[in-house]
Parts: structure tokens; sequence; C-alpha cells
């Protein structure tokens, strides 16, 4: 079997159709569907995947579990799947038509551990255009220590498929129940991946709603971007390249936390914990003003780093919210 495409189920009946219409409009003869119901509590999502699986019980699996979180779910499904490559969707997104197909054919050519493609955000107001890749477009082949910048890119496990190999000759999982799966996890898989494709093809289109995980109002849960931004260095660390990879892994690390600290101080500008992001950055990257690659952060974030760097957050609250108001 060459997929098994994976997919965590938490209380979204309103969306999975939407998912699973896409996954059923793919053309390929090897492959499953794995529907992870993760304790579902709105007694309609649980049912719902346990119709797909009666309706089309050559295809769609169903696994029902204890609540474990995203993680926790995606790893279940891993462990049970037959697949060759692992493809994680989130239950409220979709995939485009030909995905499948297309992903075969690349296989066919180069059979390499990892396969990366384009996203786009979609929300009340439309698409938006493709996320651009931070590592360049130079589709084909690649590795990590080839092109570093791979770190910089997008870590959604949504926007990639990976051998499952690959996940169980290193040991890689996901963490259970917490915010940043991705991000402890995705890194860790370019380094040990021997052999990588870029395409620039759109396949995942990612929907943006205010009752997901990244779209939560607990603000403090932010500070979990620390957890696993350590969790990766402390991992190149042990692998012993953290110094080849220091440049990417410092401007990793300013990027991601502006960002947690700017969805913190837009809705609390006074909560006690905002130094603790650039606290951080210090301790672990003590260089990181003098790294060159710190310019491509771009000029608004760069300018908000100097206002966490002042501990200017009211000034940096309404920047932002003046910025939202020109939209």
């Amino acid at each position: 079997m060459l997929f098994s495409v994976i997919v965590p189920v938490y209380n979204v009946a309103e969306f999975l159709p939407t998912c699973m219409d896409s996954l059923l409009r793919q053309s390929c003869k090897s492959w499953e569907i794995i529907l992870v119901d993760d304790g579902s509590t709105d007694e309609k999502s649980g049912a719902l995947c346990d119709e797909y699986a009666a309706k089309y019980p050559e295809l769609v699996r169903v696994i029902h579990q204890t609540n474990g979180g995203l993680g926790a779910a995606r790893n279940t499904g891993m462990e049970d799947a037959k697949g060759e490559y692992l493809f994680f969707i989130d239950s409220d997104d979709w995939i485009a038509n030909n995905t499948l197909a297309r992903l075969t054919e690349e296989i066919e050519k180069t059979h390499a551990d990892m396969y990366v493609f384009s996203f786009r955000y979609v929300s009340d107001s439309g698409e938006a255009p493709a996320e651009p890749r931070a590592s360049g477009s130079n589709p084909g082949l690649h590795t990590l220590h080839d092109t570093p910048d791979l770190l910089l890119d997008p870590p959604g496990a949504w926007i990639r498929i990976c051998k499952r190999e690959l996940f169980l000759d290193t040991g890689i999982r996901f963490p259970g129940r917490v915010w940043y799966e991705d991000l402890c996890t995705t890194p860790k898989l370019f380094l040990e991946a021997k052999s990588i494709v870029l395409l620039d093809d759109v396949f995942y289109y990612y929907l943006l709603r205010q009752g997901s995980i990244m779209r939560n109002s607990n603000l403090r849960r932010n500070l979990e971007i620390l957890n696993a931004l350590e969790t990766v260095r402390s991992y190149y660390e042990e692998k012993g390249v953290l110094q080849t990879f220091l440049p990417q892994l410092t401007v990793l690390s300013v990027d991601d936390c502006c960002a947690a600290a700017q969805r913190v101080l837009i809705a609390d500008p006074k909560a006690d914990y905002l130094p603790e992001f650039l606290e951080y950055v210090k301790k672990n990257f003590p260089d990181y003003r003098k790294e060159p690659m710190l310019k491509r952060l771009g000029k608004k974030k760069l300018i908000l780093l100097r206002l966490l760097e002042g501990r200017h957050y009211k000034i940096a609250r309404a920047m932002f919210r003046a910025a939202n108001k020109l939209k």
C-alpha cells in the first residue's frame, strides 16, 4: 500500500464532510484513510466517522480512542497504518483533487523519504495566495545539509508526506496535549531524512476558523512554543549539528518567539509572562543580533523585535491594531 491518510477527528462534524469529500475525489489505487476519533464529545463526530467506514469499507478505517490531543491521534494512526507514506490531514481542511495522483507520479520517480508541497489559507473572505517557501522555489531533490533554509519553512505536518519508516526507524513521534506539535517534530524529520523533494504544487487548503487550536483564547499556552523550540535545539545539539545549523535555528527561534509574543500582546499587553519569549532567545542564542540572516524576518518583524527588547508592549499593540485597520 502506498499511502495512509491519517485524519484526527475531535468535535468537527460540521467540517469533516468537506475534508472527506476532497479525499474521496482522489484518484489512487493503493491507499487507505484512517479516521482517528480522539474522544469526541459532540455525539456526532464519532458517529460520522463510523458512517464513512460503513459506506467505504475497503478504503476507510476508524479508530476510537480516549482524548489524547492532536499529536497522540496522529501517533495512533501512524502505528496502525499500512501505507509506505503517511499523509496527516487536519479534519477541517481539504486537499486538491489531483493530490495523491501527483504525489504518486513523484514517488515513482524518486522514492524519497519526504515530499514537501505548498498550501493556501482559506477564510470567510476567500483563498489567500500560496504561502511562500522560505527555502526558496527550488523544486527537486534536496537534503537539509544542502538546503538548510528548509528549517525556516512552515513546519505543518500537513504540507508534506513522509515515509512511515522515517518515524519508526528514528523513534520520532508527535507530542500529545501540547501546542506547536509540528514545530517539535518537523525539524527532526528534516534532519533525519536522506532525501527531500520540494514541489511547487499547491495541494493543501488550511481553513482559518475561530475554534481551531492556534486561534484559541488561552493566551498563556503560547509559552509552549518555548518548549517546542528547546526540544528542537536540544535534538540538534545531541546529534552534534547545532553549530552547523545555528544560523537557521537562531532565526527560527527569534521568528517564532516574536510571533507568539505578538499573539499575546495584541490581546493583553500587560501579561506578566511576555518577557519570557525574548529571554529564551537571549539565553540560548546570545549572539542572535549578530546573525546576518536575521534581516530575512522583514521590516515589521524586526520592528516588533526592537519593541520586545525594550518591553514597549503597548506601542507594539497599537502598531498592529493600526495595521489591521488599514487592511
